[in-house]
């Protein structure tokens, strides 16, 4: 089996083709090839098909072997894939994801990707939506996990995430965040992100992802931190805010209701895998 290996700002993905539908336990697949020992190690799994509505569907797996509706740097790193490897013709092409049809569009400098920029979407504040348990919302509520106080908003962007800002104190991403995540009021579990506010244009994000734990960057994360924090009046309204995470910087641009993410996406290497 040949494959790439992809990063966008640090958060890593096994790429692989399977344009015939032959792969038959992808979420087995996942979980040897993800792992960071005996198989080449990822956050997640990246299975690149055809399409009946898109130029090519995106589908992504957890590095524990559970699915993912939707991954904002799996998506720029798939964005780039397309592109290089020709199976779109433009620089302006549609992806098939869980969470819909996501437009890309590559931004070049000199021939080269520099940038693929994601139409993310609409957020969801509905509790629906996210799904919170017999909850209609949760926006800027405290919650009480093990004992300790969190402010916090909870939104879709693609998959759950719930934000929580604190300028005033550091949070432990992996002690507190994996605790969070299993909150009674989230019925399917939620990312969490801890965010600081740096100035009106500027965040930093550091995400606890379901399935794949605490990651270098999380484009869904740093979309749906940028979305609360304007939506809480803590940022510019009508400016692109960067984000920082651990891994890299992000830029995110809200229109209205709709989400832009733009970022890096790189090859970090490629081969082959009998596993």
């Amino acid at each position: 089996m040949n494959f790439y290996k992809m990063q966008g700002a640090g958060n890593d993905f096994v790429f692989i083709e399977d344009f015939n539908n032959e792969i038959e336990d992808e979420c087995r697949l996942a979980e040897k090839l993800c792992d960071r020992h005996f198989g080449i190690g990822a956050d997640g799994l990246v299975i690149v098909r055809k399409s009946e509505v898109a130029q090519a569907k995106m589908v992504i797996i957890n590095a524990d072997g559970s699915r993912a509706n939707m991954c904002g740097n799996a998506i720029r790193c798939f964005g780039k894939y397309v592109y290089e490897h020709n199976i779109a013709n433009s620089t302006k092409f549609s992806v098939e994801t869980g969470d819909g049809v996501k437009e890309i569009e590559i931004i070049l400098e000199d021939a080269n990707v520099k940038y693929v920029k994601v139409y993310m979407g609409n957020p969801s504040y509905d509790g629906h939506d996210i799904p919170l348990n017999n909850l209609d919302s949760l926006i800027d509520t405290d919650i009480i996990v093990d004992n300790k106080t969190y402010r916090v908003t909870t939104v879709l962007m693609g998959v759950p995430h719930t934000v929580i800002f604190g300028n005033d104190r550091d949070y432990d991403a992996i002690g507190e965040g994996s605790k969070i995540e299993k909150f009674h009021l989230f019925k399917e579990g939620s990312n969490i992100n801890f965010v600081k506010v740096i100035d009106k244009t500027h965040i930093r994000v550091d995400t606890w992802e379901r399935g794949a734990g605490a990651t270098l960057a999380c484009g869904t994360g740093c979309s749906a931190s940028v979305v609360v924090a304007k939506r809480l009046g803590l940022v510019d309204k009508d400016k692109e805010i960067y984000v920082k995470a651990p891994g890299g910087e992000l830029i995110i641009d809200v229109q209205g209701n709709d989400v832009y993410m733009k970022g890096p996406a790189e090859v970090t290497f490629e081969g082959t895998t009998n596993l």
